[in-house]
């Protein structure tokens, strides 16, 4: 049997000399439990908990609010943002993932509230005003109004087009090849001239009226 005492009369544990380099070294730091790996399939997958999205505001102005067919309430902003003007619906504080639809009449309300809050330049806010203020042509009244673009090789279209009742959708269509025109459910984010284009546009088609 060992004992206790070393060559220096000391207790083992509690000399600095014979204690050093073994388990009883109390300089040396204690060594950390490794957490034990889950075994099985699958089980050194790391679990991550949800990070809520930031989204990015500005100035806005706001028409609404409205129900959906569900009965859920949301309002439309039409603000300014890195990039460009976003048109969107929102709820519960919360962009939803939609082409916006508002009422023919919000529209105008709409973009009279941008210039006079001065969300947007001076000149995009008028344009968009005067747009909105375009009598119906005689012909015969259209579907939408659009205003055309390219989104790669694909052709596109922002169209503000009259659904069921007083309502409007303003949203983008993609002319996919050997599809054809499809809708796509997403707010819209567009230079603002694009938007004057569009309503202007569509309120000469005799979508906006009445």
């Amino acid at each position: 049997m060992n004992s206790l005492f070393c060559r220096h009369n000391r207790f083992t544990a509690d000399c600095p000399i014979c204690s050093k380099g073994t388990v009883l070294d109390q300089s040396k730091p204690a060594a950390r439990p490794r957490p034990a790996r889950p075994s099985g399939r699958g089980g050194g997958r790391r679990s991550s908990s949800p990070v809520a999205s930031r989204v990015v505001t500005g100035p806005y102005a706001s028409a609404g609010p409205y129900e959906d067919e569900q009965g859920d309430s949301y309002e439309v902003r039409l603000e300014r943002v890195p990039g460009g003007v976003r048109l969107a619906e929102w709820a519960l504080g919360q962009i939803r993932r939609s082409a916006p639809v508002l009422e023919a009449s919000g529209l105008a309300e709409l973009v009279a509230a941008v210039r006079e809050r001065e969300v947007l330049r001076e000149s995009d806010a008028e344009a968009l005003f005067q747009a909105a203020c375009v009598e119906p042509g005689d012909a015969e009244p259209a579907p939408h109004g659009a205003s055309r673009g390219r989104a790669g090789d694909m052709q596109e279209e922002l169209r503000v087009e009259r659904l069921d009742g007083d309502r409007v959708r303003i949203a983008r269509w993609i002319l996919r090849p050997g599809a054809g025109w499809e809708l796509q459910e997403a707010p819209v984010m567009l230079p603002a001239a694009r938007y004057a284009e569009a309503i202007r546009a569509a309120a000469a088609a005799g979508v906006l009226a009445g």
